[in-house]
């Protein structure tokens, strides 16, 4: 309290002796006024040296406070009451390092994010020459010597396709499809690499709506692509989805998942996978394979050998056509016309077509991303079993109609025999 007192009296004092040089210059320039014989230079210099005078006092009252602290054993001196200003020069209290939790997690995840590329052995490039790009996808390792956990359908394609995995760092190695499950649409491909970075599996049991995740993946070739959002759902049965043959409780998320994307992470804010990136409907519904429906197939394809395939009990696939679909529901079909102002809405079911592989006999026939089949051949079309019926036949040709946009159309396609 004292130590304030004097302080409050010293200012005082400073503030006095402040103004004294202006008392001081007024008699100045009054006693020249009334001598007449200064001329103007004369009253500034006197004006000039009483403001001297007055910053001299003040600094001596400074320098006498300094040296009256100094004795009664205050080392601060006169300098504190002066305000200073500093600038942050480390990262401690760092917004950025605070609240760039996104950062983290991506930080502990990427390295373990690969690039998986399909190319087929009997169409190449015209400039290149190198096998053609047919479809690409994303995985991620899960063991240092060189496996990776996908989707099924990024890695089945034709017969006569290779498997091409690229890491984060550059290398390229040849990758071999060593389980497939279609009906969990999981997979594993092994390269012949070892210590590798790996990404930790999390739990898929406790994830809670409104949870933040990152997706990451490698969309239209671009490596460790990061899209972020929340789970919207964590129980989306496959029956909902209109999925054949698969029982699984899909993760949705409003987080960007792209075609490139698919066989990627989803991760969550402590850089765990907690789902494997699925498919895309409409911008804001995305699904992704919970992790401990992963852990499961991994769990019975630990005793099998190595070249043998999983079961592939699900949707007799007697003949290619090229496509990953998704039946539309009552429910989604009332999400994508709430999203979509070009979605038409005189559509009342069908099956939306989500990817289209390179070369395919549907890429080949002019059938795209995003098209609704309603017909083939005349008969209607209300969920992807129905198409895996017309594939069991022997019908050459495919007549099959479509919304596209607000257009109705039809497209000619002639399905391969998957065992060429």
């Amino acid at each position: 309290m004292f130590r304030v007192l004097r302080l409050v009296n010293y200012q005082r004092s400073v503030l006095a002796a402040i103004r004294i040089p202006s008392q001081t210059s007024v008699r100045a320039i009054q006693s020249t006024s009334q001598g007449g014989n200064r001329d103007q230079g004369d009253r500034r210099s006197g004006r000039y040296d009483g403001y001297s005078i007055g910053i001299a006092v003040a600094l001596v009252g400074l320098f006498g406070l300094s040296q009256r602290r100094n004795r009664e054993g205050n080392r601060a001196s006169w300098c504190d009451l002066l305000p200073t200003v500093s600038a942050r020069t480390t990262d401690v209290g760092s917004r950025r390092r605070e609240f760039n939790f996104i950062a983290d997690a991506v930080e502990l995840s990427a390295p373990a994010v690969v690039y998986i590329e399909i190319r087929d052995r009997q169409h190449v490039d015209f400039f290149t020459r190198e096998p053609l790009t047919v479809s690409n996808g994303s995985g991620f390792i899960i063991d240092p010597n060189g496996l990776i956990l996908t989707n099924a359908h990024v890695v089945i394609s034709k017969p006569h396709t290779m498997v091409t995995v690229r890491l984060p760092d550059g290398r390229t190695f040849p990758g071999t499809v060593e389980h497939v499950d279609p009906a969990s649409d999981l997979a594993t491909v092994h390269i012949q690499c070892s210590n590798l970075p790996t990404l930790k599996l999390g739990n898929s049991s406790d994830l809670r709506p409104g949870e933040w995740v990152v997706a990451l993946g490698s969309p239209l070739a671009l490596n460790n692509t990061v899209t972020a959002g929340v789970v919207s759902s964590t129980h989306r049965a496959s029956q909902e989805l209109g999925l054949k043959g698969k029982d699984i409780n899909y993760i949705q998320t409003d987080a960007a998942i792209t075609f490139g994307n698919s066989g990627g992470p989803l991760v969550n804010l402590d850089g765990e996978a907690i789902g494997i990136n699925s498919m895309k409907v409409t911008p804001g519904i995305s699904f992704a394979i919970p992790i401990d429906h992963a852990k499961e197939f991994l769990g019975k394809i630990r005793d099998r050998p190595a070249g043998r395939r999983a079961s592939t009990d699900g949707p007799p696939f007697r003949r290619y056509l090229g496509i990953t679909m998704l039946s539309l529901t009552p429910a989604i079909l009332r999400e994508l016309q709430q999203r979509s102002h070009n979605f038409p809405t005189d559509v009342r079911g069908g099956v939306l077509v989500w990817k289209v592989i390179q070369g395919s006999p549907a890429h080949v026939g002019g059938l795209q991303p995003g098209d609704i089949i309603t017909h083939i051949n005349g008969k209607e079309v209300k969920t992807s079993a129905d198409v895996y019926d017309v594939l069991k036949g022997t019908t050459k040709s495919l007549a099959i109609s479509i919304h596209r946009g607000q257009q109705l159309t039809t497209v000619k396609v002639d399905p391969e025999d998957a065992s060429e």
